[in-house]
This record gives C-alpha cells, sequence and structure tokens, in this order.
C-alpha cells in the first residue's frame, strides 16, 4: 500500500516534514505489517515559509548565507539550488528566512520587535545577488511572512539600485523613509537581472496601494498602526510615482496588478524592475516537488495545514495537493489544527474527510503545543480505518476513503 503525505507547515506548532513523520509514526503503529506499507513525505508550502524545506526536500541543495535581516541586524538564511546540469540553473528563495516575522530579534518572552516603518527587504536582495553570482538563471522568489512594507526598495538596493531624496542621498532602509523618495536611480541595477527569469510564487492578489493593498491590509501585521499604516501608504505611493519617471508608465499599471502588494509591496518591484511573472505560490511548489508524478499509483493521500478557512479553498496548500490527487482518481483527507469551515463545505470541494486536532484537545493551545503527539493520533486512526478495509478477499475489500468531488 502507497500512502502519500504532503502536508504544509502547522504554524507555531510543526514544519511541514515534522507533521509528515509524526502521521507516519501514526500510520506505522496501527498496521500489522507496518515495513511493508510505502509511505512517501512530500512536504509542501504555498509559496511562503516553508518553500525552501520543500525544494531541498525534492532534491534542491542547500546555500546558507548570513544577510542583512529585517531591522539591519545579520542573520543566517538559507536558499535551495537545482544543480542538476540538465535542467535550468534555479535557485528557491523564501523572504521570510531573510527579511521576515521570524528573522526579527525577539524580546524576552519571545515576540518578534516589530518595526513597522524601518524594517526592510536588503536580505532578500542579498540571496538574490548571491544567486545569480552562482550562475542562477531562474529565481523562484517566495513571498510571505515578511516583516517589511518598503515596496522591494531593499531588495533592489542589494542589486545595485539607488533610491534617492531631494539632496541626492541615498536614504535609509524600510517603508517610512520613501515618504522622502525624490528619485530613482536603476542604472547600477546587477546585468545579471536582465538575464534571469524572475517567479513571483504568491498566494495573495493584493494591489500595491489602496483599501487593499500593501499597507492597509498588512501593514498592521507588522506593527503599524494609524499614522504609521498612512505613512506606507505615502511612501509606497511616491515609489510608485518615482517608478513612473524611471521605466515608463506601464509600472503605474503594475501597482494595479494582482500580487504587487505582496509582501509589504516587495512584490511590485519584483514584477516592475525584475520583469517578473507572478503564480499562485502552491502551483511553482507543486511543480518544484513534482507531486503529480509521485503520487501515481498512491492509495491515498493525506494533506494539511495548521488552520483550514475561506483562504484554504482558494488556492492555499491543502486544495492544490486535493486537485492534483483528484486528477489521479486518489481519495484525499486533509488534517488540521483546527477548521473554520464546515464539514459539508469540505467534503463538497473533495475531501474524503478531515481530522482536526482540536477535537482532541482540551484548547487550542494545547492543540498546538501537542500537536506531534496530536498528529500521531490521527495518523493511527486513519490507519485502522484504512486498514480494516483490506480484507485478504478483494470482493470483500471496503473502501473507507471513496474519492470525492473528481
Amino acid at each position: 500500500m502507497r500512502i502519500i503525505l504532503a502536508p504544509d507547515k502547522f504554524k507555531g506548532s510543526a514544519d511541514a516534514q515534522e507533521v509528515a513523520a509524526a502521521l507516519e509514526k501514526g500510520l506505522r503503529s496501527a498496521s500489522a505489517q507496518p515495513d511493508t506499507l510505502d509511505i512517501v513525505a512530500i512536504p509542501v508550502a504555498d509559496g511562503g515559509e516553508g518553500t525552501v524545506q520543500a525544494a531541498l526536500s525534492a532534491g534542491y541543495s542547500s546555500r546558507t548565507l548570513t544577510v542583512t535581516g529585517p531591522v539591519g541586524l545579520p542573520v543566517e538564511a538559507v536558499y535551495a539550488a537545482l544543480d542538476d546540469t540538465t535542467a535550468t540553473p534555479t535557485a528557491v528563495i523564501e523572504m521570510s528566512q531573510a527579511s521576515g516575522l521570524d528573522a526579527l530579534p525577539r524580546d524576552a518572552d519571545g515576540d518578534p520587535l516589530l518595526d513597522a516603518l524601518g524594517a526592510g527587504s536588503r536580505g532578500t536582495g542579498e540571496l538574490i545577488a548571491h544567486a545569480l553570482e552562482q550562475g542562477a538563471q531562474r529565481i523562484i522568489l517566495g513571498v510571505g511572512g515578511s516583516a517589511c512594507t518598503d515596496g522591494g526598495t531593499g531588495m533592489l538596493t542589494a542589486l545595485g539600485a539607488r533610491f534617492l531624496d531631494a539632496a541626492g542621498e541615498q536614504l535609509a532602509g524600510g517603508g517610512g523613509a520613501l515618504r522622502d523618495l525624490a528619485r530613482v536611480d536603476l542604472s547600477g541595477l546587477s546585468p545579471a537581472v536582465a538575464g534571469a527569469e524572475f517567479v513571483l510564487a504568491a498566494d495573495v492578489d493584493n494591489p500595491l496601494l489602496g483599501a487593499q493593498g500593501a499597507a492597509a491590509v498588512f501593514g498592521p501585521q507588522k506593527g503599524a498602526e494609524g499614522a504609521q499604516v498612512a505613512a506606507l501608504e505615502e511612501g509606497l505611493t511616491r515609489w510608485r510615482d518615482r517608478a513612473e519617471e524611471a521605466l515608463g508608465s506601464a509600472a503605474g499599471q503594475v501597482a494595479l496588478a494582482p500580487g504587487a502588494g505582496a509582501a509589504g509591496g516587495l512584490g511590485f518591484a519584483a514584477l516592475a524592475v525584475l520583469g517578473a511573472h507572478r503564480r499562485p505560490g502552491i502551483d511553482v511548489v507543486l511543480e518544484l516537488v513534482r507531486l503529480a508524478e509521485r503520487i501515481e499509483g498512491a492509495s491515498l493521500v493525506i494533506t494539511g495545514e495548521g488552520s483550514l478557512d475561506a483562504q484554504s479553498l482558494g488556492g492555499k496548500a491543502p486544495l492544490g495537493v486535493l486537485r492534483t490527487a483528484q486528477a489521479a482518481s486518489i481519495p484525499t483527507i486533509v488534517v488540521c489544527g483546527r477548521s473554520l469551515l464546515p464539514p459539508q463545505q469540505l467534503r463538497e470541494a473533495g475531501f474524503a474527510a478531515v481530522h482536526t486536532l482540536l477535537e482532541r484537545a482540551e484548547d487550542a493551545r494545547s492543540s498546538m503545543a501537542e500537536a506531534p503527539r496530536l498528529l500521531q493520533e490521527v495518523g493511527a486512526e486513519i490507519g485502522q480505518q484504512l486498514f480494516a478495509s483490506r480484507h485478504p478477499d478483494p470482493a470483500q475489500q471496503t473502501d473507507p476513503y471513496p474519492v470525492a468531488g473528481g
């Protein structure tokens, strides 16, 4: 029996590899012949945190660098590189590693020290610069979990761009400084940028500006309140205007494009300056890990993420895995920390079953703290139902997990 485990992370509890490992342990515990099970772990992500890990699990090599963190302190970041000489040299870069909330310094309680106006994306640009120097011709830029709202200007600075005030001086980093932006100089941009293909792996479709833009929607998650949100919006507006002067009116249209507001407006910089094309993050990751190819012949696929909600059915990892499995007529179970969706809606979406950790725990806090143990319990329950249906006589076998919605 072949079972595919393709979960995303359970944020705050376990990364995707840990989720898969716990489920596998539970599944094997329910089998009378655990060594005969062919269980394949394929960690996935939606373009944010976990994207590099997914690429590494698919055979990419790791590259570790010390780069400029979101508030200027050095941080260690990893990106993934494809060394296969028969394919296009590719690097998978996860913005959150260098410029994300997880890269911020912490207070005594372990909470991130947010800097809504001062945080920047320079470290992400340093990762890109290194990958280009190493010969990468294709850069997959996974965005999500960013700590900054600088419109990607820090990233571009690391690649040779200059952002100047009225006196011709280079601006300090961070979105707040963009209110003083008078001119953009792209003449020093690395020539390697023009020779590379950039893919913006983003699961949000927000524009750069306005009520649905980077500052208004995501600024508060990074510590911005009231006047700070307005200051970030003003800075991003000036960046849009100066980009039009430097690149032409097309840059103004790019600011309206879906994904321009991703990662604090880094999406705009990637689309307008790097010439990136945007793709849903989960689609990019499922291609990286070759899920469609690797699930062939499987009896069951198990996916999951920390919280199932309306966004999950709009293009997050579980839905992407489900659609791939449906195309191969393989039933799919979803496991989550909690579900904000009614079971009927999940069945209509196509999931054969849903299991939540919260229903096994006293409260949300304990379900997160005890996630590995609870995931093992879920794996064991799934295994018991699955293996009990396998009768030696094929005519008497039952199917506890039929393909739904395919």
